[in-house]
């Protein structure tokens, strides 16, 4: 494998102190974060080094035809290219980028970068040719190249190393002139603090509802090696069961599931959860498999009860809303199956789901790439919802057996990576709670509808945080994130 290292320089680059991301040994916190011995102020930041990569694997595009698609790190634009899966696509993983006659740029900005690193080769038997990777920093209206033109020569992918140094966000386009064809994959970004790419693709792409009159047949959980820990330090429920819910049909109003990769409180009464859990660092969303849509109900629940089904939600006006994201567990396919069965659902306005709970998802995602771990629990309450269907409150759908809750709330705890979780949460750490109207007109920036964990407490009567010191739990829970 060889590398080729290019260096371009936009303005200057000042000293960044680099920051480890891995867990560590001990519990002493994260740099990322850290607080000086005996200050109780405001936390020390360093800047944490950041690795993204797009491999393609959750795009579809069979043609060459220009158009944005969207990505694991956001839209991108393809010109005389599509992702190619056959035999002749040369591929790290199940498909790459085939480039034509045209380019592929993104169409979004990356900030702090200093490396970009690019697989590239030709396809099939075609014969060598050239390719120019350019960089814009005005949104994409001029783009400057970065270095020479690359030779295509190899049949097997070869790993180009571009070092940038810039003090602006920018973004990239792949470009190829004439008509034999090359693979592009395994587009690697390296850089220092908030990269503002947001990973992994969203929830929803269009209305979240099904049109097809059979439901899926009704499936469980695989559970792989990839999944969180049962106990202790990244576990789904470290922080505590908010209600107490038990593993016995006796408590069919407060049931607990444990899905593996989340855990949650269900009700058989509303035919949805009440509240649902889980762990999200860097290891959950690898983008080793793309968004399976498998929607199922779940085979899990006790013959006697409902068991919500892949089209329950059909005609309803009513996004079949994921509690725990698709795209907060992309390390498996079986991690990824298990966010669409129907016990992870909740019937949620689509401009609920599509605008604010996207963004908010994405936000948490952002963190994890900053050097953070997230604790998160969702959940919702109350009865009646306005969808697209109506402008009026619909208190239940699918022949009265799934309530249409009037809020949909999250609780998300950030720490540093690290050892030592409940321990190194203390007064200074930041918890965003959120709390929204599950209405079709809701305003589309999350930062509105921020609250304290109190204010959540207070609406559900659930007992949020319970694992922390009561000390601790009385700091976090009585503050209000500023959003940013």
């Amino acid at each position: 494998m060889k590398f080729r290292k290019l260096l371009i320089s936009i303005g200057f680059l000042g000293l960044v102190v680099m920051a480890g991301c891995k867990k560590n040994d001990s519990a002493t916190p994260n740099p990322g974060s850290a607080v000086p011995p005996g200050n109780t102020g405001t936390p020390i930041t360093v800047a944490n080094p950041y690795t993204i990569t797009e491999n393609f694997e959750a795009g579809t595009k069979g043609s060459y035809a220009a158009a944005d698609i969207i990505l694991y790190t956001g839209s991108w634009n393809f010109n005389d290219a599509l992702i190619g899966n056959l035999a002749a696509d040369v591929k790290s993983g199940a498909k790459s980028v085939r480039l034509r006659g045209g380019d592929i740029h993104m169409n979004f900005d990356i900030n702090g970068l200093n490396k970009i690193i690019i697989k590239h080769a030709k396809y099939g038997t075609d014969a060598a040719s050239t390719w120019q990777l350019s960089m814009s920093s005005d949104g994409g209206a001029t783009y400057t190249n970065v270095g020479s033109a690359i030779n295509e020569t190899s049949t097997t992918l070869v790993t180009d190393s571009f070092t940038i140094t810039t003090t602006t966000k920018v973004r990239f386009k792949i470009a190829k002139t004439g008509t034999t064809r090359i693979n592009i994959d395994d587009i690697t970004f390296k850089g220092i603090g908030d990269a503002g790419v947001t990973v992994g693709v969203p929830d929803t792409q269009g209305p979240d509802t099904t049109s097809t009159s059979n439901p899926a047949g009704n499936r469980g959980v695989t559970i792989g090696s990839d999944a969180p820990p049962t106990v202790g330090d990244n576990s789904n429920i470290l922080f505590g069961n908010p209600s107490g819910a038990q593993a016995s049909m006796v408590f069919n109003t407060n049931y607990l599931i444990d899905a593996g990769y989340y855990i949650e409180s269900y009700s058989n009464v509303r035919g949805t959860p009440n509240w649902v859990s889980w762990h999200l660092d860097a290891t959950n969303t690898t983008n080793a498999t793309g968004r399976q849509d498998n929607f199922a109900g779940y085979a899990g629940l006790d013959p006697s009860w409902y068991t919500v089904q892949s089209n329950s939600y059909q005609g309803s006006g009513f996004d079949r809303g994921h509690n725990c994201p698709s795209a907060d567990r992309t390390s498996s396919v079986n991690a990824n199956s298990a966010t669409f069965l129907m016990t992870n659902m909740i019937p949620q306005a689509p401009n609920n789901n599509q605008k604010a709970w996207a963004d908010l998802e994405g936000y948490l995602r952002q963190q994890v790439v900053a050097g953070n771990e997230v604790y998160i629990i969702m959940g919702s309450y109350g009865v009646g919802g306005v969808g697209s269907a109506s402008a009026t409150s619909i208190t239940n759908i699918n022949g009265g057996k799934i309530a249409v809750p009037s809020n949909v709330w999250k609780v998300a705890v950030i720490i540093p990576t690290g050892n030592g979780d409940v321990g190194r949460v203390t007064n200074l750490t930041r918890v965003i709670a959120v709390n929204t109207p599950n209405i079709n007109s809701i305003g589309a920036d999350w930062k509105n509808y921020i609250v304290s964990v109190r204010d959540i407490e207070t609406a559900t009567g659930y007992n949020l945080l319970s694992a922390l010191p009561k000390n601790v739990q009385d700091a976090v829970e009585t503050k209000r994130d500023a959003g940013n």
